[in-house]
């Protein structure tokens, strides 16, 4: 199989599909968002509607992510007005998020440049050769309890509101962007007061905390990839370094097959909509193992990239490290 031939069969855009995924998707965020207001005393409402809320809202930020590649609609300038009407809804400025992400896609697996990638990953030896408060900042960091609604605070609320490189790729944009946000939630108060705010802010919280769980286990598991220019290869970087996620059609569908990040990182012209199939028609030899929620789970225990091992390994067991076996740690 010639996999960039296959894959360019799936790279059609239609704007059918493309409008019916937007549409769908911005009607269970403000369905799901009123009936949490309105039932907000009913918990078996406000639970599943929080929920749906939530979802949605990393939907909408896949989506955005998608018009940032240019693969969700048909042409360049409906990709382009289509993000920057999601920005409000993602907290994430359309043109800074852009540009971020494609400099990651560049970026991927590439040890020498890990300051775009979404998490960070120290190697074995820099761990080795860390002193104290360096390697207890880490352990916080890379704790899930931190990792992901400190990430999700950070990511979402605060790291998009003053980027580092929003001289670069626009302030205007994000001030612009800042006060459409404003808008959204003195609207949000006056039709809803501050129980409107409150189930908007803790829904949004979760939904932040699933995409940043979601961005962790794009590329953090055992038998992903990581190298160094001469060396690095970008097709394995692209397929196996980034997974793929099997928590079944419905999950998919409702994170617009984010999970599917393989075959996304080798052609990211591929729209959401046509990625589960491109991904699972894959011949024999392409077909990636698929990550399942136990081990999705069980891949927060990693912290630090062995480069003799080739593979995602967790914190050193305390104590002496007998020679030769400083890759074999076990501990959280």
């Amino acid at each position: 199989m010639d996999l960039r031939a296959y894959t360019r069969r799936f790279t059609e855009k239609d704007n059918r599909l493309a409008g019916l995924s937007y549409g769908a998707t911005f009607a269970a965020y403000f369905a799901s968002l009123w009936l949490a207001v309105v039932f907000v005393q009913s918990w078996y409402v406000l639970i599943p509607a929080g929920i749906v809320h939530a979802v949605s809202a990393v939907r909408l930020y896949v989506l955005q992510h998608d018009c940032g590649h240019h693969s969700l609609f048909e042409t360049r300038l409906q990709n382009e007005v289509a993000g920057h009407v999601l920005s409000p809804f993602t907290f994430a400025p359309f043109e800074v998020m852009k540009q971020n992400h494609n400099l990651h896609h560049a970026n991927v697996g590439n040890l020498a440049h890990r300051e775009t990638g979404e998490i960070h990953t120290m190697t074995l030896r820099e761990w080795q050769g860390a002193g104290g408060w360096q390697r207890l900042l880490y352990r916080l960091y890379r704790n899930p309890f931190v990792l992901i609604p400190a990430g999700a605070l950070f990511t979402y609320f605060i790291r998009y509101r003053w980027p580092k490189n929003a001289m670069r790729f626009g302030p205007g944009a994000v001030l612009a962007h800042n006060l459409a946000i404003a808008a959204y939630l003195a609207l949000l108060w006056y039709l809803a007061g501050m129980t409107g705010i409150a189930v908007w802010l803790g829904f949004s919280l979760l939904g932040g905390m699933l995409g940043v769980f979601l961005v962790y286990l794009q590329h953090n598991f055992e038998d992903t990839y990581w190298s160094r220019r001469p060396d690095l290869d970008p097709q394995a970087a692209a397929l196996q370094g980034s997974s793929a996620l099997d928590f079944g059609w419905w999950f998919d569908t409702a994170v617009a097959c984010i999970t599917l990040h393989d075959i996304h990182h080798f052609n990211a012209r591929i729209p959401s909509y046509r990625l589960r199939k491109c991904h699972y028609g894959l011949a024999p030899e392409f077909a990636p193992r698929r990550i399942g929620f136990r081990e999705a789970v069980a891949a927060l225990n990693l912290k630090l990239w062995d480069e003799d091992a080739g593979r995602l390994v967790p914190f050193p067991k305390p104590g002496p490290e007998p020679a030769g076996q400083g890759a074999r740690g076990t501990g959280a």
